[in-house]
């Protein structure tokens, strides 16, 4: 070891080069996202069925589900909720289990039930994890334009025009109003003609289709022939045909009144105090939270030139801030750390030399561990962010160590080469870089055999803290030397000798133990006092500039009335300067009905 530095310096200079490169273009290159990227072992099956009443939607709809699905495998727990028209089943599978084969085992358990569920129920199953949240979120407003007008607009300019963006899993439109046909009979007329409600209702749904009638032939020429029978607008439903026979044709409009109307709905989605429809970007889960967030703004930009005059994209939600912040602060802490290291030895060792060996020796460890991240398919989120942030201070510390260490050898032999000295100061180090890496890495040990939620989230961030120290003690022992002969000359010039000074009151504890073991005593005793009242959590607090309020109204009460109680809410909110923008949905939080309006009001904070 003592000559393998000087004689492969120029081989192991250009790896680290290419590492330093490579880490940087990674760097660019890696994923961002708020959470990991971790699928939880809990499937999620909505069914919603109309208006049926919740006994009936028990028997019918959540008791043949959930007895389907608890055939299936690796099946944990099974627990429902119902409510009118609407039934949620969360199954929660063991850990470790694909949740990928669980899925498909639910939607085969369920299809061989379809047949016995009642007809028209509407069956959705998606697995959990933190892809299927909104990264960003627009109110689509207007001073000029209806609910109606507002809904389509989102459904077939704002929807289609944002999902062709890369990285963008589903745009959603929530909120709005649909339009419908109302249909008023004239029960005189109905009774007059002999007709009853019964024979408009097959004659509507009768229609409304667009058919093939097969291929036709005509000189030379292949048709397709169709029958169109949808209803194109009011006048084209006031002339369907009720009741033709051979006494007179009956139409719609000779036996009711027709009007335009909105359909109800038992959701209530405000804006800023308007009743907008809200436009939610999702994203995919291997994508670039920040790029797909910055791509979108640049569209929203170019939608907001071309929608009708009087309508626009108002941002109230963008995930992609507080990551941007979150990995701005790396380099904050990156930039800090390395000149108070350089301060340090810069004041300790008095060497320009060993500053810029730190300053070449940390970036190159930090590019090494973005690669390893890339190939283990790690992104940047608040529990990567969080090890590295974490590891910095201890990848410092390993540099330093080092540099002191060929730093004192140099001046204990100052006639000798630096090429001859590098590897005997690695050499006497290389037992206690050893014994320091590994202790440090086992103390993570543990964290990686937990289990459950937290499990999932601590084991990202401990290997990639493991990956950062094994990282840095292959920097600092191969590495770092290699930087210090560079920034050396081959010279023999013998440096400056200096006195060593005795620390009298160093001499004093070690002659004096008992104030030494005083000292621990007080140590351990407040750790015992203060520990069990620090205050525990599962998350660190995260500030993303917004306030979520939940809130639940008592069972029975309308939406109108929910409504009323929250627009006190919302003159409040307009009050406060600090407010930027806000949303508020009601009734939304399972399904579409519900007995009790539940909801969620976000507030995003300037």
């Amino acid at each position: 070891m003592d000559k393998i530095f000087a004689k492969y310096k120029s081989p192991i200079a250009v790896i680290l080069l290419l590492i330093l490169v490579s880490g940087a273009y990674t760097y660019k290159n890696l994923s961002t996202s708020l959470f990991p990227n971790i699928t939880f072992p809990k499937i999620k099956i909505i069914a919603e069925n109309g208006e049926q009443p919740v006994d009936k939607m028990m028997i019918t709809v959540t008791k043949p589900l959930e007895n389907a699905i608890k055939q299936v495998e690796n099946l944990n727990m099974i627990r429902s909720t119902t409510s009118m028209g609407s039934c949620e089943i969360s199954a929660f599978m063991n850990w470790g289990s694909d949740i990928y084969v669980d899925k498909q085992q639910i939607e085969s358990r369920i299809t061989q039930i379809k047949n016995d569920l009642p007809a028209g129920v509407q069956i959705t199953v998606e697995k959990m994890n933190p892809s299927i949240l909104p990264v960003m979120g627009y109110s689509l407003q207007s001073t000029v334009k209806n609910q109606v007008e507002l809904k389509m607009i989102g459904e077939y300019i704002v929807k289609p025009y944002l999902s062709r963006i890369e990285g963008v899993a589903a745009v959603e439109v929530i909120g709005g109003k649909t339009k419908e046909y109302q249909i008023i009979l004239d029960q005189n007329k109905v009774r007059l003609l002999k007709l009853n409600p019964q024979e408009v209702v097959d004659a509507i749904q009768l229609s409304g289709f667009i058919e093939s009638n097969g291929l036709l032939v005509d000189y030379k020429r292949l048709y397709l022939t169709l029958t169109d029978a949808s209803i194109k607008n009011k006048q084209s439903l006031e002339n369907l045909v009720i009741r033709n026979d051979a006494k007179r044709k009956i139409t719609l409009k000779d036996i009711a009144i027709i009007k335009i109307g909105e359909r109800a709905e038992f959701i209530k989605i405000k804006a800023d105090g308007k009743d907008v429809p809200l436009i939610a970007v999702l994203k995919q889960p291997n994508s670039n939270l920040v790029q797909v967030a910055d791509q979108v703004s640049q569209k929203v930009i170019e939608l907001n030139k071309i929608l009708p005059k009087g309508v626009q994209l108002k941002l109230y939600y963008d995930q992609s801030a507080f990551v941007g912040d979150s990995i701005k602060s790396i380099i904050d802490v990156l930039w800090i750390g390395l000149a108070l290291a350089i301060i340090v030895v810069m004041i300790f060792l008095r060497s320009f030399k060993a500053s810029g060996v730190l300053l070449v020796t940390i970036p190159i460890t930090l590019g090494l561990t973005f690669v390893i991240m890339k190939v283990l398919g790690y992104d940047l989120n608040i529990m990567t962010i969080g090890a590295i942030a974490a590891a910095i201070g201890l990848i410092i510390d390993d540099a330093v160590i080092v540099v002191e260490q060929i730093h004192r050898t140099h001046e204990e032999n100052p006639k000798k080469k630096p090429k001859d000295l590098v590897g005997n100061a690695i050499r006497f180090l290389f037992p206690a870089m050893v014994s320091s890496s590994l202790s440090t890495i086992v103390i993570f040990l543990p964290f990686v055999l937990m289990t459950g939620v937290a499990g999932a989230y601590f084991k990202v961030l401990t290997e990639t803290m493991i990956i950062t120290l094994v990282v840095s003690f292959f920097v600092t022992w191969m590495g770092l030397p290699v930087i210090y002969l560079l920034f050396s000359k081959n010279n023999t010039k013998p440096n400056k000798t200096h006195k060593v000074h005795e620390l009298k009151w160093i001499n004093y504890l070690i002659e004096k133990p008992i104030y030494s073991f005083i000292f621990i005593t007080f140590t351990l005793l407040s750790i015992l006092l203060i520990l069990p009242r620090l205050q525990s959590g599962f998350l660190p607090e995260m500030d993303e500039g917004s306030i979520v309020l939940d809130y639940n109204s008592p069972p029975g009460t309308s939406l109108e009335e929910t409504d009323r109680m929250l627009n006190e809410v919302d003159k409040i909110l307009d009050k406060i300067p600090e407010v930027k923008t806000y949303s508020r949905r009601t009734g939304t939080q399972m399904g579409f009905l519900l007995p009790n309006q539940t909801g969620r009001l976000s507030d995003r904070i300037a």
